[in-house]
């Protein structure tokens, strides 16, 4: 028996137009491969069921959110992706002209750094550097850079939807 056909169309459907209606919100796009966009829509719910946040469908998964944290769906390289490729690494997200029929999606590089990269800069601090006359610290979030000034990163953010754990402390000290 397939361990994931408890998942059904009705909540892959259901997913799509929730990311379509919050992509097209936000300024971007899906695939317009419906076909194509909804088999990537069922990998992030079996990567939801299997670690209980949506890892990217086209990157292995540690199965730790904490190491995981950059490919959570929209992953932190999407933008980067899309700027540069048109489509971000496993296409569920695509430029204007891809959506307009303009260009095709190609092959993209992995932008994700070896997991060895990845631990050592876990372990070295960031910009963090306090900066004098600032009642807060400044929060910044991985995926879509928005920035705010406050205690602790908010739960969700305003602009992309990524979640807390999305945000990195940027300037200040974190009374979090």
């Amino acid at each position: 028996m397939n361990p994931h056909s408890d998942i059904t169309a009705g909540a892959i459907n259901g997913l799509y137009r929730k990311l379509f209606t919050e992509a097209e919100k936000s300024g971007y796009h899906l695939n317009p491969d419906e076909d194509f966009t909804k088999v990537l829509v069922r990998s992030l719910l079996i990567n939801e069921n299997r670690y209980g946040y949506w890892a990217c469908p086209c990157r292995l998964a540690a199965g730790a959110k904490a190491d995981d944290l950059d490919i959570i769906c929209p992953c932190d390289y999407r933008d980067a992706d899309i700027d540069e490729y048109d489509a971000c690494y496993c296409a569920l997200y695509v430029s204007r002209r891809i959506l307009n029929g303009e260009k095709q999606v190609k092959p993209i590089p992995e932008r994700r750094p070896p997991e060895e990269v990845r631990m050592m800069k876990k372990d070295t601090p960031g910009p963090n550097q306090s900066i004098s006359g600032l009642s807060q610290p400044v929060w910044r979030c991985k995926v879509c850079g928005y920035l705010c000034a406050r205690d602790g990163p908010p739960e969700v953010c305003p602009i992309c939807r990524a979640e807390k754990e999305r945000f990195e402390l940027f300037i200040g000290k974190s009374t979090a």
